[in-house]
């Protein structure tokens, strides 16, 4: 496919990171930076215009005639949906436009149909969802959703003294009387896709895929607290808390927001009225101890600064080692030194978002069999879970999963037949309709019939 990338930041650089390993996809990126233009065609297999992405010789000499797929990640808004009409007028190309402001949320859907654009991606909505969740659910240190909510990827810890230690997989079920399947195991550095035979140890990051009623009950039968926070503290007010303040506050979670400035401490209080908003330096040890960090269930960070969000954190998890602690981290270069630290759950906007244009690109490539529907990264990055709809006949239907060559390093994690979650044994079989979830460290799977050897 030929796609075009409109901004080299930090979403526009992770793209083109993504994109460029897939087979078969050939990509130009555009910024009017050309020290940032550069960066990035040195570091992947990309090609580089330097100008104005909304000027159509700009997009002329980056291939708009021939584009398949333009993503606009520019900085700006407004930028991002003028770059996407013009290219649907210069060429026949679908466009994805990052929009990032809350007064575009309520016409979000009438300017995505006006303009004719195939998707409208928001990085910090997407980010305050994925904590919204975690809050619910606050022993995962991760979660993921699947077929439309009714199927979640749990990632937590096996605390010291757990009943999991030393537990062979394949008796898990039964001997828990629960529906779930473990998909995911990273041990120190090494990461699984388990079979039954594999031993979980303490310390073990473990996932596991099922109904989220399921997974509450597997919690709850190996003694691991399942209940939403009733509170929380956000240091940051900018946009990411907003949308998770006025989502949490609609669940009855009690929110206190610290931002510094106070002119945006004011704007908080007039259309967030259900949330304490405090005008303090939440970067400032005394500020989190006369708020309530000792007391609090959650303390979730939105500096835009990553040192700061990881040092505060840090700091709150010396003062409550029982509350959950979220960190925000945008800069993706210290991902490996960042794991290492004693940090709760990180949450990565930039990963988030460009798995989500990742998963688009995929489908508009994808074969014949099946499309893929939703997809993410987990275990650390080194595996993908996979949503597939299965639209055709292929090798892999009708037959059962034991009869089936899968590939090794993948897992039939999930299929979703009319509504009905089937967590997968060797006697199930895959038809026509469902949609099923792959899980795999093998990358660049386009379509269903790919797990098979």
């Amino acid at each position: 496919m030929n796609i075009i990338i409109a901004g080299c930041g930090k979403v526009g650089q992770k793209l083109a990171e993504k994109i460029s390993c897939e087979e078969d996809n050939n990509i130009t990126v555009i910024d009017t930076r050309h020290a940032l233009v550069k960066q990035t065609t040195d570091a992947y297999d990309v090609m580089g215009v330097v100008g104005n992405c909304t000027g159509m010789q700009t997009l002329e000499e980056a291939g708009i005639d021939s584009a398949d797929i333009l993503i606009a990640v520019t900085g700006s808004d407004e930028i991002n949906l003028l770059c996407c009409l013009i290219a649907k007028k210069m060429g026949h190309c679908q466009t994805i436009a990052r929009v990032s402001k809350p007064e575009y949320i309520n016409e979000i859907q009438l300017i995505k149909e006006d303009l004719g654009l195939a998707m409208l991606i928001n990085p910090k909505l997407i980010a305050a969802r994925e904590i919204a969740r975690i809050l619910r659910f606050p022993s995962a240190v991760h979660i993921d959703t699947f077929v439309k909510g009714r199927v979640e990827i749990l990632k937590f810890k096996v605390p010291q003294g757990s009943v999991l230690n030393n537990y062979r997989i394949a008796d898990i079920s039964s001997d828990f009387n629960c529906d779930v399947l473990v998909c995911g195991v990273e041990r120190g550095n090494e990461v699984y896709i388990p079979d039954g035979s594999f031993v979980i140890q303490e310390g073990d990051f473990v996932s596991i895929i099922a109904a989220p009623s399921r997974g509450s009950e597997f919690f709850k039968n190996i003694g691991i607290k399942t209940n939403r926070v009733k509170d929380t503290i956000i240091v940051g007010g900018g946009d990411t808390a907003y949308y998770l303040a006025k989502r949490l506050s609609e669940t009855g979670i009690k929110i206190k927001i610290i931002e510094k400035d106070p002119a945006r401490s004011d704007e908080l209080c007039q259309i967030l009225p259900k949330v304490s908003v405090v005008n303090a330096d939440g970067t400032d040890n005394k500020v989190l101890l006369e708020e309530g960090v000792k007391r609090t269930e959650s303390v979730v960070s939105l500096i835009n600064i990553d040192e700061e969000n990881i040092l505060l954190s840090l700091f709150a998890k010396s003062q409550n080692e029982n509350a959950k602690i979220i960190t925000q981290i945008n800069r993706m270069a210290y991902e490996n030194v960042i794991s290492k630290l004693d940090l709760d759950t990180i949450i990565y906007p930039l990963d988030a978002t460009a798995d989500s244009i990742v998963k688009f690109v995929r489908a508009k490539k994808n074969s014949f069999g099946s499309n893929i529907e939703t997809m993410h990264h987990i275990l650390d990055g080194k595996a993908e879970a996979l949503e597939f709809r299965v639209l055709g006949e292929s090798e892999i239907v009708g037959q059962t999963l034991s009869e089936l060559n899968i590939k090794k390093n993948v897992l039939v994690a999930c299929i979703n037949r009319n509504g009905t979650i089937i967590i997968p044994r060797g006697h199930d079989k895959i038809m026509v309709g469902d949609t099923v979830i792959i899980v795999t460290t093998i990358s660049g799977l386009d379509d269903i019939g790919d797990i098979l050897e």
